[in-house]
């Protein structure tokens, strides 16, 4: 295959798949989960009528696994021919270092891929070609959904404890200690894996810490610094929430699949994450499930929550397929795709305004981030910061959470791997 930095025009990529003769795509992907595996299953199989002449071969792996198994495959001699790659810099980003991900500028360009996506979306798989600054530079993989996360809610749970939506972050404590003093699980967590906490710790953080400098920190330039009065505020008020029982007995040793499904059984009355739970937490919940971007220190303060894209499809730079690999991309991203991402209960990325939906959880989820979307309200997962950073944040906040670590130590540890890494990678 040509090198990956040798970026074919878009007059010369082949946009036929038709015309490609007998063709094998083997595609990794993590979407295992309910709705997320029933529109993938549904899109594989009209791909694949409309194209006879490609077979698909598809491997599912969980989010931990693919994570896990992906570097591996793709350091091979044959690699899979389209991945799904976890857009931070410990994956993509060295994925692109070491030359392992296709450039897709001609194919958006061919396809008209910046006509569908808005940039917004698009930086969340651009980097520069030696993978050093993300967000900008190349065009590296193109996302199915949209993310937020936010706050899942329980209506027949507030109704019976008789407590009314948050319009203030305010309010929301007032519900938390309303429910603890109910005896009820005001929030439902699961801390085993890590990175949940890091979901948590973001909404709480971007309500006291400007969107731009959260934004600068997530995409790990120059110019910020974790060691802010207001970063320390957000730490201090995770650790009272631990003090207050908010959460669940033992939630550091519960899973995080663990932890929505017990929500989903209706142990807890709110839930903090994001909104790629939608088709299972309905499927257990019902018109009881509710969804709500987190509210703001004032009712009428702009919308901030973290979110952004699900795991963007990239193509390998070993791929003997790119043509038949883009096509397939281009499918599985179309306005139809849209349609069926949203009759299986997914989020799409694009197109979410002309979505037809009926009111409950699911228009919930669609008005929240349609909200954030258009007033440019969505800021960076904050793992995305360094190549190592999932896992120094993921541990920091299980050693604060735990009380091993003061909020002073937390953000400590934060700001050694971030500034080592800014000020190197200029």
């Amino acid at each position: 295959p040509a090198s990956p930095s040798a970026q074919p025009s878009a007059s010369a990529v082949r946009t036929d798949a038709a015309a490609l003769g007998d063709v094998t795509l083997t595609v990794w992907d993590q979407e295992v989960r309910g709705g997320q595996a029933a529109q993938m299953e549904q899109l594989n199989k009209a791909f694949q009528e409309k194209y006879p002449n490609i077979k698909l071969n598809r491997v599912s792996r969980s989010f931990d696994d693919l994570n896990t198994t992906l570097r591996l495959a793709l350091s091979g001699n044959e690699p899979p021919d389209v991945v799904e790659a976890n857009n931070g810099r410990s994956s993509m980003g060295a994925f692109v270092k070491a030359g392992q991900l296709r450039p897709l500028d001609a194919y958006a360009e061919a396809y008209g891929w910046k006509e569908r996506y808005p940039e917004s979306v698009l930086r969340y798989s651009r980097y520069s070609a030696d993978g050093k600054l993300f967000g900008e530079g190349n065009l590296y993989g193109l996302p199915q959904v949209g993310e937020v996360v936010g706050l899942f809610y329980n209506r027949a749970k507030l109704t019976e404890l008789g407590i009314q939506l948050p319009k203030t972050w305010s309010d929301f404590e007032t519900a938390l200690a309303t429910a603890k003093a109910e005896g009820e699980v005001p929030l439902q967590f699961g801390n085993l894996d890590k990175w949940p906490a890091v979901h948590v710790f973001g909404t709480v953080q971007s309500r006291v810490v400007p969107a731009e400098q959260i934004s600068t920190l997530a995409f790990g330039r120059k110019g910020a610094t974790w060691n802010t009065p207001e970063n320390t505020q957000a730490a201090e008020q995770l650790v009272s929430w631990v003090e207050k029982g908010y959460f669940a007995d033992g939630f550091n040793g519960q899973g995080y699949d663990a932890a929505w499904q017990a929500f989903g059984k209706g142990r807890g009355v709110f839930l903090i994450a994001g909104t790629w739970l939608l088709a299972d937490l309905q499927k257990a919940l019902g018109d009881d499930l509710g969804f709500m971007l987190p509210p703001g220190a004032a009712a009428d303060a702009p919308p901030v929550a973290t979110g952004g894209t699900g795991l963007p499809f990239a193509i390998t730079a070993k791929s003997p397929h790119p043509d038949a690999a883009a096509a397939y991309i281009d499918f599985i991203t179309s306005a139809d795709a849209m349609k069926v991402l949203t009759d299986t209960g997914n989020l799409p990325v694009a197109d979410t305004a002309d979505q037809s939906v009926p009111d409950g959880p699911q228009k919930d989820v669609f008005t929240a981030f349609g909200t954030a979307s258009a007033e440019n309200g969505l800021v960076p997962y904050l793992d995305y910061a360094t190549p190592t950073f999932a896992d120094t944040l993921g541990a920091a906040l299980q050693d604060l959470l735990a009380g091993k670590a003061t909020p002073q130590d937390f953000l400590g540890t934060l700001e050694e791997d971030y500034k080592t890494f800014a000020e190197s990678n200029g």
